[in-house]
């Protein structure tokens, strides 16, 4: 798999935000969220989860629907599909 790319649009002493784009074929690489956050989906797709453990699952997202998750959450999120993936990850600064 191929680097997915981000783009850090904000970084304040509360809040960072990063655009994530993966193609094709591409992923973030296995991390854990430091922060609480939340994902909005700039377009419809499936990414691929694989947690720390190996266990792989689908995750449908839709464009605008956004969701939120705690620190703490470990996994490598991957596009195994022929669009790209689009998304905003806001990260709450505690």
């Amino acid at each position: 798999m191929t680097p997915a790319k981000s783009n850090v649009q904000h970084d304040t002493a509360e809040v960072r935000v990063t655009e994530w784009r993966l193609a094709p074929g591409s992923a973030t690489g296995r991390h854990i969220h430091e922060m609480d956050y939340v994902i909005v989906p700039i377009t419809t797709g499936e990414m691929t989860i694989v947690g720390p453990d190996g266990a792989r699952s689908k995750a449908p997202i839709t464009t605008g629907q956004s969701y939120v998750r705690k620190a703490g959450v470990e996994h490598d999120v991957l596009n195994e599909t022929g669009s790209e993936i689009v998304f905003l990850e806001i990260e709450l600064k505690p």
